[in-house]
C-alpha cells in the first residue's frame, strides 16, 4: 500500500508538470493563434522601425541602421540589427525592445490615429521606446507625456482590434512602396472617383505608403485605414475571387459592401460583375489563403493562365 501512495503521489507530481508546461507553451503559442491580431508599422520589405536596430535606442541611444544580415521576426514584422550580438539581446526578449504602439508615432496613438513615424525621433520611457512622427508631434507628446501615455495606451488595443491583421500582409506597391499608383484611397469614398494624391502627405499602413490629395484626407485614412485601403491589398478582386494574385488599375474599381476593389482589366471588370455577391465571397474565402502562401515573396503575382496555387485546396 505505502508503495501505491508513492506512486500515485509520483503521477500527481507527473501531471502537474505536464498541466504547468502545457499553461507555459499556451502562452507561448498564443501570438499564433488564428485570432490573434497584431499591428506593426512596416516598411515595403516587411521591416518595422523603416530597418533600424530597435535594441541600438537602448544601448546606444540613438538611431542605429540595421544590416539584414542580423534579421529576426517577430509579430510579423521583420527587425533588422547593427551586430550579432544586438540581435541575440532582442531574440532574448523582443518584447523588452519591439517598439511601443507597433512602432507607429506615439502622439498620434494618444489622439486615436496611425502615423509613420522617423526613427530619429525616440524617447525611451519607462523602459519602452516610443517613436514619433516629427518634431511637431515629439513637442505635442510631451507637453502632457504622462497623460498622452495613459491615452495612448487606452487607444491602442481598439486600433489593434479595428486595424490588426494575423501578422502577414500582401499589398501590391510599386517600386517605391507606394500602394494604388499614388491615388488617394479616400477620395474614391469621399469624392466618388480616384485622385491622385500628393507624395508629401502620406501615411503608412500594412508595409504600405497612401499618399492623399489633402491632410484632411490623410487624417480620415489614419483613423480607420482598414475601412479605406484597398480590399485584397489592391490585388485584382476579380482574380482573388479565382483563387490568384493578379495587378489591378486603380482606374477600375467599385466600392462593395463599404470596401474599395481594384480591378486588372476591363475583362476583369465584366467577369466580376456577373455576380458581384458571388465573386465577393469566394475572394474574401479565398484571400487569407492566398495571403498566407504567397506573403514575403519577391513575385506574388500569379501568371494569367496559369493554375492557381489554392486549386487542391479548393
Amino acid at each position: 500500500m505505502p508503495q501505491l501512495n508513492n506512486t500515485t503521489s509520483n503521477m500527481n507530481k507527473t501531471l502537474l508538470t505536464l498541466v504547468a508546461a502545457l499553461s507555459l507553451a499556451g502562452a507561448a503559442f498564443a501570438d499564433h493563434e488564428p485570432g490573434h491580431k497584431v499591428l506593426v508599422l512596416k516598411n515595403k520589405d516587411g521591416a518595422a522601425i523603416l530597418g533600424y536596430d530597435a535594441v541600438a535606442y537602448f544601448t546606444d541611444n540613438k538611431a542605429v541602421k540595421g544590416n539584414p544580415k542580423f534579421e529576426s521576426e517577430y509579430e510579423g514584422a521583420k527587425y533588422y540589427f547593427a551586430s550579432a550580438d544586438h540581435k541575440r539581446l532582442f531574440d532574448a526578449s523582443p518584447a523588452k525592445y519591439a517598439p511601443a504602439y507597433g512602432g507607429y508615432c506615439g502622439y498620434a496613438a494618444s489622439i486615436d490615429r496611425l502615423s509613420p513615424i522617423s526613427p530619429e525621433w525616440f524617447q525611451i520611457i519607462d523602459g519602452r521606446l516610443i517613436l514619433q512622427h516629427n518634431k511637431k508631434a515629439t513637442d505635442k507628446f510631451n507637453a502632457d507625456q504622462k497623460g498622452n501615455i495613459v491615452k495612448a495606451d487606452q487607444n491602442w488595443p481598439g486600433l489593434v482590434v479595428r486595424n490588426g491583421t494575423g501578422g502577414k500582409t500582401l499589398v501590391q506597391t510599386d517600386n517605391k512602396g507606394v500602394a494604388l499608383k499614388g491615388y488617394d484611397p479616400v477620395s474614391y469614398f469621399a469624392d466618388g472617383k480616384p485622385a491622385k494624391g500628393n507624395p508629401k502627405i502620406e501615411a503608412t499602413f500594412n508595409g504600405a505608403l497612401y499618399h492623399f490629395v489633402s491632410l484632411e484626407h490623410r487624417e480620415i485614412f489614419e483613423k480607420a485605414p482598414t475601412k479605406y485601403a484597398p480590399a485584397y491589398g489592391g490585388y485584382c478582386g476579380y482574380a482573388a475571387s479565382i483563387g490568384k494574385v493578379r495587378p489591378a488599375d486603380p482606374l477600375l474599381w467599385s466600392i462593395v459592401d463599404g470596401q474599395l476593389i481594384v480591378q486588372h482589366t476591363k475583362g476583369a471588370v465584366e467577369l466580376w460583375e456577373k455576380d458581384v455577391i458571388g465573386n465577393k465571397a469566394k475572394a474574401d474565402k479565398f484571400w487569407p489563403r492566398l495571403v498566407e502562401v504567397k506573403a514575403g515573396q519577391k513575385n506574388p503575382v500569379d501568371s494569367l493562365l496559369g493554375k492557381s496555387v489554392l486549386a487542391d485546396a479548393r
